[in-house]
């Protein structure tokens, strides 16, 4: 498979993923005794109707696929991001009907013992069920973010640390962590969810529809390949080239191969990411904010009058205004020394917008 991109084209996940592994003889690289881990996105409590989470149909056409070659030592893994419950999330996203159908079991990772493994200076506490599996399949979702740009295979496996390390990301800068997290932790397989994926915002609520889904063995690649896509720089994406850097993988180059299946049903134009993220965050000066936090922000002003974000106060969100005191608006626990404050860690988007609509 190296430097090989499968991509399917229609709106059946199941059997989109079926297909992407019987085209790609993911059965020639499996064996019945290995314990086998489905890591998805699932970062908030949400539908996958959202564009925020991985469809649960995605996985059933791979667990369908597994078992019909032996494989049975399967589960799925996944931690929300920081203050969401990842029980919650497997509710909201089906997966609770699907661990049931199929007799898969669920983990939280965020419950997880962890093990040490340091790289380029720095050590990072990973989850040992992801660490311990002998075949990690990443199901990650194609989508925008508010701070990275473009969030896929590489940024997923964030869901592999506990919400401490996921603090600790931010307030290290969040691009060197990520990409040394995929030296430390080695994704066998990654089948992107790329059917409707939110382009303006990784929390969802404005889907598009893309209508298509992506099987690698590379991260680096396959995200090169996503920005490729969408229209956006690779060198947007810090985290990336810094991957390719560090030996994870490789940047999509003129040789790299793309292996299309049912071509009829290509959408007639590409999607691109509407940078609605970016735009808003104009509004606001964060250091070190994590994404839960930060996402609640955007998408507060998202929903906010148009017409008053010109007149917004400061806002001020993130690790790095801790002990910090000032006038404007402080976003979130880390944040509470300012003349008006919204507490949580992190808060609603509901609790930031009506604040930001009591002081307009």
């Amino acid at each position: 498979m190296q430097n090989r991109i499968y991509v399917n084209y229609g709106s059946d996940p199941k059997a989109m993923a079926y297909e992407l592994m019987a085209e790609a003889d993911i059965g020639a690289l499996v064996s019945p005794d290995m314990r086998i881990a489905l890591k998805p996105n699932l970062v908030v409590a949400k539908p996958a109707s959202s564009g925020a989470t991985t469809h649960s149909e995605l996985l059933a056409g791979v667990i369908e696929y597994l078992f019909e070659r032996g494989c049975k030592k399967i589960e799925i893994i996944e931690g929300a991001w920081v203050g969401a419950s990842t029980q919650a999330a497997f509710r909201a996203a089906g997966y609770e009907a699907l661990s049931k159908t199929y007799g898969v079991p669920l983990f939280d990772t965020k419950r997880d013992q962890t093990s040490s493994r340091s790289y380029a200076g720095l050590a990072i506490d990973v989850c040992n069920k992801a660490l311990n599996a002998d075949f990690l399949i990443n199901l990650p979702v194609l989508k925008a973010h508010c701070q990275t740009t473009l969030t896929c295979a590489l940024k997923n496996l964030k869901g592999c640390i506990s919400d401490a390390q996921k603090r600790r990301f931010h307030a290290l800068g969040l691009h060197k962590p990520i990409a040394v997290l995929n030296k430390l932790l080695k994704q066998h397989l990654i089948i992107v969810d790329a059917l409707n994926g939110d382009l303006s915002f990784e929390e969802g609520g404005t889907p598009v529809e893309m209508g298509r889904a992506l099987l690698c063995d590379d991260p680096v690649l396959v995200d090169s390949y996503a920005c490729e896509l969408m229209g956006v720089s690779i060198d947007e994406v810090e985290y990336m080239p810094l991957s390719a850097q560090y030996g994870v993988g490789r940047l999509k180059n003129a040789a790299t191969e793309i292996v299309e299946l049912n071509a009829d049903r290509k959408p007639k134009a590409n999607p691109s990411l509407t940078r609605g993220a970016q735009a808003l965050a104009r509004y606001a000066q964060q250091d070190q904010a994590c994404s839960a936090c930060y996402g609640s922000l955007i998408h507060a002003l998202h929903r906010l009058d148009a017409r008053k974000l010109k007149s917004l106060p400061p806002l001020y969100i993130g690790q790095g205004f801790r002990g910090k005191s000032g006038r404007g608006l402080g976003i979130g626990r880390c944040a509470s020394g300012f003349s008006e404050h919204v507490g949580g860690c992190p808060p609603t988007a509901q609790a930031i917008l009506d604040k930001l609509t009591g002081l307009l």
